[in-house]
């Protein structure tokens, strides 16, 4: 098929500067997948190795990559899952690194240097992950816009086990988006865990934690994501959530659950919708019932038939 995406950068060099390997999971990432790879092929640090992992794009994604200089690796996308396909990919691509950086395809690096201040965090040999800071998009709404904003603040933290007490759920926070792990510590761990419906950040960064390993979130390394769900798919997005909470229980166990988060997200969303944006406290609110509706049927999923679940899922190809 004919390449849709236009690239003028130049290809990734030859010689690397340090062991860092790039890993970028995609599927048909649309037009916007030429600014991704410009912004990348603009970063100060130089990976070894930038790897696209596509399923079987059909609208040129892999291609353009391929046209940039990257290195393309293509499954079938029923092969893809977010936990397997990582760690496959970690196998094959980055076992030789020292730190491996996943990006998503629509997770546009904000500045040159956001690759090199993320990979810094991990100069400090109690953090084993690191996760950036995300901006919402030009065309995000004000929902996208609080989320990111509530999310992602301004100031950088690290989180340690004894932070659990006072962070509950959220000390286990980390975006595969954009995100940083030393290759050593997730060997100790054993690495992304295997067929999960989404969560697969989560889950390593749980047992990172607690192993005695520290994650750190720097808010000076920036990408550009966000997305405008609809409500059907906040819905679908908060059923897998509870899907995956269900199946992996000992984090709310360990951790506790995510009701405390959940009011405080919301009344800092009201909030911040009252002063910006307040006609779409309607919506809001329906989100809102909607998210909590979609988490209690995933956390009981167990009791569905599966055809139901898969239409109810965001991610359908986990039931396949």
């Amino acid at each position: 098929m004919q390449n849709q995406f236009t690239t003028t950068a130049t290809p990734w060099p030859s010689a690397s500067a340090g062991q860092v390997v790039v890993l970028v999971p995609t599927c048909n990432a649309g037009p916007g997948f030429a600014t991704f790879l410009q912004a990348l092929q603009t970063q100060t640090l130089w990976p070894m190795r930038c790897v696209v992992i596509d399923s079987a794009s059909t609208d040129g994604t892999a291609e353009a990559a391929e046209a940039a200089g990257l290195t393309v690796h293509r499954i079938a996308r029923a092969d893809f899952n977010h936990g397997t396909t990582r760690q496959r990919a970690i196998g094959q691509f980055a076992a030789d690194a020292d730190v491996v950086v996943f990006l998503t395809q629509d997770a546009v690096l904000a500045d040159s240097s956001a690759l090199q201040r993320l990979v810094a965090a991990l100069d400090d040999p109690a953090v084993a992950a690191a996760y950036g800071r995300q901006l919402p998009h030009i065309n995000a709404t004000p929902v996208a816009v609080h989320a990111r904003r509530f999310n992602y603040p301004a100031v950088s933290h690290t989180r340690c086990w004894d932070d659990v007490p006072a962070f509950g759920i959220k000390t286990c926070f980390l975006s595969n988006s954009f995100a940083a792990y030393r290759v050593s510590a997730l060997r100790e761990v054993g690495g992304f865990p295997t067929h999960v419906i989404l969560g697969e950040d989560m889950h390593l960064a749980a047992r990172l934690l607690k192993a005695g390993h520290a994650i750190a979130y720097q808010a000076k390394a920036t990408v550009y994501h966000s997305h405008n769900y609809s409500l059907l798919a906040e819905f679908r997005r908060y059923f897998d959530t509870g899907v995956f909470h269900a199946q992996h229980h000992w984090l709310t166990q360990d951790f506790g659950g995510a009701g405390r988060e959940g009011l405080r997200f919301l009344r800092s969303e009201m909030a911040y919708l009252l002063r910006h944006a307040p006609w779409r406290l309607p919506e809001a609110a329906c989100r809102t019932l909607l998210k909590a509706l979609g988490y209690r049927l995933g956390r009981r999923h167990a009791s569905l038939p599966q055809r139901l679940c898969s239409g109810l899922s965001m991610h359908k190809g986990y039931w396949a």
